[in-house]
């Protein structure tokens, strides 16, 4: 198995943990005694990631990391797709999600939220019994 390149990074084949599995589903005896689903595991806090990336990883998709495929009956394309997703998953996770800038509301939206409020106000009022004075 070969390293895992990352963006940037690199995550060594050794702290990748590898297992075989039947796929299950239709495919009849093939499926059943064929070990062609893989399942990748990666432990974020025991790697030699930069200290940095370890924490981001280990707050936003917690100490171990794993993903699995058995979509195809080949063993060698499974286990692509399941580097791929491992792949897709750390580096969504090390992306920083872009700072909301804060805003006002328009004059319009805040002159509407109000006639809402009012007309909201006042549809209540006509439900309550008669006599009641506010």
């Amino acid at each position: 198995m070969e390293d895992l390149v990352v963006g940037s990074l690199t995550i060594p084949a050794t702290e990748l943990e590898e297992r075989f599995e039947t796929s299950g589903g239709p495919g009849g005896q093939h499926a059943n005694r064929s070990e062609t689903a893989v399942r990748l595991r990666f432990q974020v806090k025991e790697s030699s990631l930069p200290v940095e990336a370890r924490e981001k990883l280990a707050s936003r998709l917690g100490n171990i990391v794993e993903v699995s495929a058995g979509e195809s009956r080949s063993q060698h394309q499974n286990r692509e797709m399941a580097r791929r997703r491992l792949a897709e998953r750390i580096e969504e996770a090390l992306v920083d999600p872009e700072q909301r800038k804060k805003t006002r509301p328009t004059r319009a939206s805040a002159d509407r939220r109000l006639i809402e409020k009012k007309a909201r106000s006042e549809v209540k009022k006509q439900r309550r019994r008669p006599g009641i004075d506010d």
